[in-house]
């Protein structure tokens, strides 16, 4: 038996009926099929199931469904405007940090989240933002190159 809840996902209003044990990374995958959403490690360690919840992010494989009533969830795919990429999607693919691209939707909502917390972040903050994040293509170089240009751009300097 499950529990009804509402929330908002990706700016689309949503009912959905939830088993108390499903996870919202089971629920955003498997009921809503937003598949850009990604499991790694199923136990919060890799941050490939990365999600804003109310602008923060959040390992989607941690949380349970039944605790997003009320609450306002973003995946990846709520970054796009139709068909006009988001600015930091813009920056990882100019500076080439996708690679296999599997960790790069948590990677993107993580950096995301930190830059509407902190515009001008330093690398150290960068790098301490993204931490929880692991990548196996990269040495991280130029993902941390992707966020701090976007933010030099925001500052008016070019990157």
């Amino acid at each position: 038996m499950g529990k009804e809840i509402r929330l908002v996902v990706n700016d689309e209003p949503t009912s959905l009926n939830v088993e108390s044990h499903w996870t919202l990374l089971k629920v955003i995958r498997d009921s809503m099929g937003l598949t850009g959403t990604k499991e790694g490690c199923g136990e919060g360690e890799c941050g490939t199931c990365t999600v804003l919840v109310d602008g923060k992010a959040v390992n989607a494989c941690l949380i349970l469904a039944v605790d997003m009533d009320g609450r306002t969830v973003t995946t990846i795919e709520g970054l796009a405007q139709g068909s006009e990429l988001h600015p930091l999607q813009k920056a990882f693919l100019e500076k080439g940090a996708v690679q296999c691209g599997f960790c790069t939707p948590g990677m993107i909502l993580t950096a995301k989240s930190l830059l509407d917390q902190n515009p001008h972040p330093s690398e150290e903050e960068i790098r301490f933002a993204i931490a929880g994040n692991l990548c196996r293509c990269t040495g991280y170089a130029k993902i941390v190159d992707a966020i701090r240009t976007l933010a030099e751009r925001r500052e008016g300097r070019e990157g």
